[in-house]
């Protein structure tokens, strides 16, 4: 949102005592500097010496806007304008507070006094039309925007150009890409008449680019996007490497950021930018090389964050968690650090259950303070209407597992029963998240949207039962849920486990995953689903491997298709036993990581440390989803990690015919391969010790005949299972939420 520029500073020749004017003028210099609790400190002082210095109430308020304290900046705000009604910046910047707070109305007034205080400034006027568009009121959010425009011509050549590419950044935001389409080419055709730089046209090509992506038109978004790497400036290269990389075109977007250091090799942020690219495509060596390159040039705060995240997918789920616990910690850290560090120590060859547990609940036990209480909520009773359901995920998109699992429970969810709100916070777009559009009644986008927005808004549609999809993975909103923003807030699919998580009131699970004794190990109530917790049914067409009695007689190959954060130590010497005890096999480990020489000479010196020769091991690196799923014709038998379980990828191979050997453990994500394969009707495949898993893979590999025969039918023995049954699946989960609403209600 386009300000007011800071409060200037004051001469202290006024009738202002010296001390007051200069707290005032150190204190405007430390917001300049963007040190908001110096700023703030200061502001104080100068009023404890000129209780009504304007100047310094203002100052104040906007501090507590930065620091996050919104109902003190709102008194602040409101001080300021009964000293000067006319505080032109203080009724927008008031109004912005009321925006951010989810109360519309509200700011629409503040709008409208900044624009009878000033009416020749644009920036009210484009406030006031993004509100009025954002309450669905197009057509008189139409003259605003004219106004807003005219208004910008005066104020200099440039600024109409800057109007159309505001107003088209919040259309994105609302989801209207139409819209936002229309505005960027206004946009365009300003920065050519007012002669823009090349940077400040890639700016409103990366918009554009956005805009087509979400529309499905990709050949123009790519042109669009190529377009804009003509850009030099460093800041508009990282963003279009960013959108890039949320797209898949994450060669794209390196080859940007590279082009980014040779442009600014002594920029610190050029190469920070380009560090953590690497580590996200799961390039490690190269990511800390050039991390250590940034930090020789300038300070990274965030440098501890990085080396955490570069363990944890290097397969040292120990030093990871270290890190982000000391990082979560930090008073001043947000709730992410601690999500981080409660996902890595699931993948802990150290921790216990209850351990894991105890350390969840303590993460984040301080997000429910002062949280909503479920009986403050009012909503009408069940009888004769429709369940009001709300979803919240940033995940439907091609190959993520929330997508994968959750498009054929949208596709079979009963309308008759349920109302379904999906609360979509993701940034990334293709055809599968217009897909689960088309299967919503109400999709609302809150990528956007702050906590406090989403819950206004999430009230405002008298949400029964709000189900999160994402636990502590990326992009979730779990600071959210621990406030309490619908009478009934459940957890499903996105995370294997309990969160941890205050006032998050159920977990789904099965008899398996969470059985009644390990009732204590989850901070919400359980909700066992008959089958297994997850059910398999992909909407794509994947062929089935044709195998014939001959492929009975190849060499046998054990595989696994999982990330290498969960190939951990003590997985990594289960398997080489595995391959002792089954002398003539081989191992093929296919994960986004093998792409990276190091990451394959990494784990090639720690299987050589175990003693396996690496003539029987394959590293094969990623491939789209229906070239990986093809490759399951050359497994035998998969291998299930300990003690984080393969998910998706325990499924996927069953579904392409290969048995997976797994291990009983002792929490949810060490006990989904036993629910699987037990659902599956072979418990057979399902050890109690390190020992037994050796002992089944020796048993399983020794009759090739039949192996082979079980691969053959396994599919088709899958589609005659109940747990495989969509349907039965769905209205089991609906039976489920059912039965929560209704407890909730007694």
């Amino acid at each position: 949102m386009l300000t007011h520029p800071a409060t200037t500073g004051l001469s202290g020749k006024s009738q202002l005592p010296a001390s007051a004017a200069a707290a005032f003028n150190r204190g405007n210099a430390a917001f300049r500097d963007q040190q908001f609790e110096a700023a703030l400190e200061a502001a104080n002082q100068a009023l404890a010496q000129a209780p009504a210095l304007e100047q310094a109430v203002f100052l104040r308020a906007r501090c507590l806007v930065k620091l996050g304290r919104w109902m003190p900046a709102r008194e602040a705000f409101a001080y300021t304008l009964r000293l000067n009604p006319a505080n032109y910046s203080a009724w927008l910047e008031a109004g912005h507070l009321c925006r951010q707070m989810g109360e519309l109305q509200q700011a629409e007034g503040a709008y409208q006094k900044a624009i009878q205080a000033a009416p020749q400034r644009y920036e009210a006027l484009l406030a006031l039309t993004r509100v009025l568009e954002q309450s669905g009121r197009v057509q008189e959010a139409a003259p605003s925007y004219t106004r807003a425009l005219q208004a910008a011509a005066a104020a200099g050549p440039d600024v109409p150009r800057s109007v159309h590419t505001h107003i088209a950044r919040y259309r994105l935001e609302r989801g209207d890409t139409h819209g936002a389409l229309q505005a960027l080419h206004s946009a365009l055709v300003a920065a050519d008449a007012d002669g823009a730089s090349v940077d400040d046209v890639a700016e409103i090509r990366i918009d554009m680019g956005e805009a087509l992506w979400r529309q499905g038109q990709r050949e123009e978004a790519l042109g669009t996007l190529t377009a804009a790497s003509s850009a030099e400036r460093e800041s508009t290269l990282n963003r279009l490497a960013q959108l890039s990389f949320r797209y898949n075109l994450w060669q794209e977007a390196l080859d940007v950021l590279q082009r980014s250091v040779q442009l600014h090799p002594q920029s610190a942020w050029a190469h920070w930018n380009l560090a953590h690219l690497l580590a996200e495509c799961w390039q490690m060596d190269k990511a800390k090389s050039v991390l250590a390159q940034a930090e020789a040039l300038a300070p990274m705060p965030a440098a501890a964050s990085m080396r955490a995240s570069i363990a944890g997918r290097q397969g040292d789920a120990d030093t990871a968690l270290a890190y982000y616990r000391e990082l979560a910690a930090d008073p001043k850290a947000g709730p992410g650090m601690a999500s981080s560090a409660a996902m890595s120590s699931l993948y802990s060859d150290k921790l216990s259950a209850q351990e894991v547990a105890d350390l969840h609940r303590s993460l984040f036990a301080p997000l429910g303070k002062g949280a909503r209480k479920a009986q403050s909520f009012s909503r009408a009773p069940l009888a004769g209407r429709r369940l009001r359901l709300g979803l919240v995920s940033a995940d439907f998109h091609h190959q993520h597992p929330v997508n994968i699992f959750m498009q054929p429970v949208l596709r079979e969810i009963d309308r008759s029963r349920f109302e379904v709100f999906l609360y979509f916070t993701g940034v990334s777009y293709d055809e599968q998240t217009h897909l689960a559009k088309s299967r919503v009644e109400h999709w609302v986008e809150a990528a956007a949207l702050n906590d406090m927005q989403l819950s206004k808004r999430i009230d405002a549609d008298a949400i029964d039962v709000l189900l999160d999809l994402a636990g502590h993975t990326g992009q979730q909103r779990m600071s959210l849920f621990a406030q309490r923003v619908a009478p009934v807030q459940a957890t499903y699919l996105g995370y294997p486990g309990s969160t941890g998580v205050p006032n998050m009131d159920w977990i789904l699970g099965d008899k398996i995953v969470t059985p009644k004794e390990n009732d204590a190990l989850c901070s919400e109530q359980v909700a066992r689903l008959p089958g297994m917790v997850f059910c398999y049914a992909p909407e794509v067409d994947y062929p089935f491997p044709k195998w014939n009695r001959a492929d009975a007689k190849r060499k046998l190959t054990f595989a696994s298709f999982n990330n290498v954060p969960k190939l951990t130590a003590r997985t990594l010497s289960l398997w080489a036993r595995v391959l002792r005890a089954v002398p003539d096999s081989r191992l093929l480990l296919k994960a986004p990581s093998f792409k990276d020489p190091g990451a394959i000479d990494a784990f090639s010196k720690r299987l050589i440390d175990l003693g396996v020769d690496l003539a029987r091991v394959e590293f094969r690196g990623p491939t789209g989803l229906s070239d990986m799923m093809a490759e399951y014709a050359d497994v035998d038998i998969a291998l299930d990690p300990v003690p984080y379980n393969g998910g998706t990828t325990s499924l996927q191979a069953m579904w392409m015919g290969a048995p997976v050997i797994t291990q009983l453990g002792p929490h949810f994500v060490s006990r989904m391969g036993a629910s699987f394969m037990t659902a599956a009707g072979l418990p057979g495949w399902v050890a109690r010790s390190d020992e037994q898993y050796v002992a089944i893979a020796q048993a399983m590999a020794a009759d090739r005949s039949a192996l082979m025969t079980l691969k053959l039918r396994l599919r088709k023995r899958l589609q005659q299972r109940p747990a495989w049954d969509i349907l039965a699946h769905t209205r089991a989960m609906e039976d489920a939420i059912l039965r929560m609403a209704g407890a909730a209600a007694h």
